[in-house]
């Protein structure tokens, strides 16, 4: 079977399925290897009640090798980069097969966001928050949904949030270098990089470490 008439048998089937609540388009009729996937945010995870955009790229040599996906919607979780949206997934790099489809490479990733691996993270500090605090990680992952993934304008409403909050760093701490006069966004950066989203009190080493850091 030819790549192109693979491809419209895909869509075909995701068309004949309404349940699965997966939607599969070209970005141009004129041009079959881009395409743009979407699903529904898992429930009882903090996904739910988005609606996640993939972009996909389908290789001359599919289905013998995989589609390069990432997510056009920013995503808070440990094995999607919350800057480009790129994905580390086993089943769009080494295992792949040629019986897997766009359809169900789709609901591999709704999986994915039910079920983290945050031992092999796409997103170093996301995976970090992650195993640290899943109550904070999931407050974020949630705001990032409801900011992103709802079909409004993202950029008016992340006008309106708190930069510590979108990275679920604890105010408290955020305002006591503030009270020492250091700027808000030289704080969030310091304590992004060294991977901070809280502070026990007695941590003078800490505290001394992001000290050090402002002071650069």
């Amino acid at each position: 079977m030819s790549r192109a008439k693979r491809i419209m048998k895909e869509m075909e089937a995701v068309r004949d399925d309404p349940e699965a609540n997966i939607d599969l388009e070209f970005v141009s009729e004129a041009d079959i290897h881009h395409l743009k996937g979407s699903f529904l945010g898992p429930p009882e995870t903090p996904y739910e009640g988005g609606k996640f955009i993939v972009d996909i790229e389908v290789p001359m040599e599919y289905p013998f090798k995989p589609p390069k996906m990432k997510f056009d919607t920013k995503v808070y979780h440990p094995n999607i980069s919350s800057v480009t949206g790129a994905i580390c997934l086993d089943i769009l790099k080494n295992a792949w097969s040629p019986v897997i489809t766009l359809k169900s490479a789709l609901i591999s990733l709704q999986a994915l966001l039910q079920s983290p691996e945050p031992n092999d993270p796409q997103d170093a500090e996301v995976a970090q928050h992650y195993l640290r605090d899943r109550e904070s990680f999931n407050k974020t992952a949630a705001l990032w949904t409801k900011l992103y993934a709802n079909g409004g304008d993202a950029n008016s409403s992340k006008g309106n949030v708190d930069q510590a909050d979108l990275y679920g760093i604890d105010q408290s701490l955020v305002t006591e270098f503030e009270n020492q006069g250091f700027e808000k966004d030289k704080i969030i950066e310091v304590l992004r990089r060294l991977g901070l989203k809280s502070l026990d009190p007695n941590d003078n080493e800490t505290a001394n470490k992001i000290l050090e850091e402002l002071l650069k």
